[in-house]
């Protein structure tokens, strides 16, 4: 058997192992391992196995992952988000859909806070569902705006997913945030405008809140909303502002966004010792399900590359004569089936490296393109028959609000989440201005 026939049976065999549902991690190791020695013997294979551990753990450009994770649980068990959903809630006031209106304004300060899409979606259900339900609004509806808009943080920076792509495509994390900035406004003005229709054609979905609900003094709503919207506005502007402006690289920006986490949580009086426990566990956890995904996937790729895998699935790309738009379709949608079964860690760590090597050729920008991946994998949580939101939202949800309707309620979204893309795509100056203003060179 030739080396590239077994590059390509590594390759089938890693998709078998995924759809039925073992862990990815163990899965790339093992058969990274099992196809090196098999295709270039046991000695080879164990050195490579070595270097590309010691690679990647060393890869000064992944600390910020942890450090923003970190930063994420802590400000998820803050109480800011309750205090924040309620003082937008009260000062939106008799405006009908003012509950979706809030959710998505909350989501989107939320993710630019934490790229921890379960963490974001479950506290979102918590808060807004139950209010909404109680306010008679269409339960679907309340399913759509709480799954997209918790799922924002895929996008918006600090965002995990990008701090993985700029260390799998080489790309500086700090243009890649400054990259998705204006694409992460614009699906969540996407959404904003949806609900606007749909309020204006049935208003009856999002009735206005009930007087007793908004009965609270001016002055009370001012204080509610500087007390809750400056303290996490202050955080976001210190971590993202200070990596956008090059006062301060990711790590750094990383490590001040987790004691500013820290200090926010003893401001609201959540810090204490279970909560920096339980925060801890978590980061930790997490942390290490994506940094050993990561080795696992160095291997992998290394042995598939070795194998003459990569170069067989080059020359079957360029062999498909395609325009530079043709190439981005197909790998938009071979993303987007991939969004079906998978989560995106496991899209951005295993698949996304396949199509690097050909963004040259086609004289794509990888910046660009790693935006585009961003904006398609907010599907990824939305597409059935895994979508992961639906599922972290019916764990959290009233009785009475069945998981169809919350599967019925994404649709549209990620609908309009394949609108951004489009978006994206055919102005390419809204990823590109941003960080060619700030950093020169696009």
């Amino acid at each position: 058997m030739s080396l590239e026939v077994l590059g390509m049976l590594m390759l089938a065999l890693l998709c078998a192992a995924i759809f039925i549902g073992f862990p990815t991690a163990f899965t790339l190791l093992a058969l990274g391992f099992f196809f090196g020695v098999w295709g270039f013997g046991w000695e080879r294979t164990s050195d490579l196995m070595v270097s590309r551990a010691f690679f990647v753990m060393s890869n000064d450009v992944l600390i910020p992952v942890a450090l923003f994770i970190f930063m994420g649980y802590v400000v998820e068990r803050s109480g800011v988000l309750d205090k924040l959903f309620y003082a937008i809630q009260v000062a939106m006031g008799p405006i009908r859909g003012a509950l979706c209106f809030t959710t998505l304004a909350t989501c989107t300060i939320f993710a630019a806070a934490t790229g921890i899409i379960g963490a974001s979606v479950t506290i979102m259900g918590l808060i807004a569902m139950p209010s909404m339900v109680r306010s008679k609004y269409d339960v679907k509806l309340a399913a759509g705006v709480i799954t997209a808009g918790g799922c924002l943080g895929i996008l918006i920076p600090p965002s995990v997913l990008l701090i993985l792509y700029g260390a799998t495509a080489g790309i500086s994390t700090v243009q890649l945030y400054a990259g998705a900035i204006i694409p992460g406004l614009i699906l969540s003005s996407l959404y904003v405008g949806y609900v606007i229709v749909r309020v204006l054609i049935n208003p009856a979905v999002a009735p206005a809140l009930p007087k007793e609900e908004r009965n609270v003094a001016f002055r009370q709503i001012v204080w509610m909303v500087v007390t809750s919207v400056l303290p996490i506005s202050a955080l976001i502007f210190f971590v993202l502002g200070s990596i956008i402006a090059g006062w301060a690289a990711p790590t750094e920006a990383s490590a001040v966004g987790a004691a500013g986490a820290l200090g926010l949580s003893a401001l609201y009086g959540r810090l204490n010792l279970t909560m920096l426990k339980e925060s801890l566990n978590e980061s930790i956890r997490t942390s290490s399900m994506v940094l050993s995904l990561l080795v696992g996937s160095s291997l992998f790729a290394s042995v598939f590359a070795l194998l003459g895998g990569s170069a067989v699935i080059e020359r079957f790309v360029l062999g498909l004569n395609l325009s530079p738009s043709g190439f981005i379709w197909l790998s938009m949608a071979i993303i987007f089936l991939l969004g079906w079964p998978l989560e995106w860690t496991e899209i951005i760590i295993i698949f996304i490296p396949l199509f690097l090597p050909l963004l040259p050729h086609f004289n794509i920008d990888e910046l660009w393109f790693g935006i585009l991946v961003a904006v398609n994998l907010q599907t990824a949580f939305l597409s059935p028959p895994v979508a992961m939101a639906a599922f972290y939202l019916k764990g959290v949800s009233p009785p009475g609000v069945e998981l169809g309707d919350i599967f019925r309620g994404m649709i549209p979204f990620m609908l309009l989440q394949l609108t951004g893309l489009v978006i994206t795509f055919l102005f390419p100056e809204l990823t590109l201005w941003l960080p060619r203003v700030v950093f020169g060179g696009y």
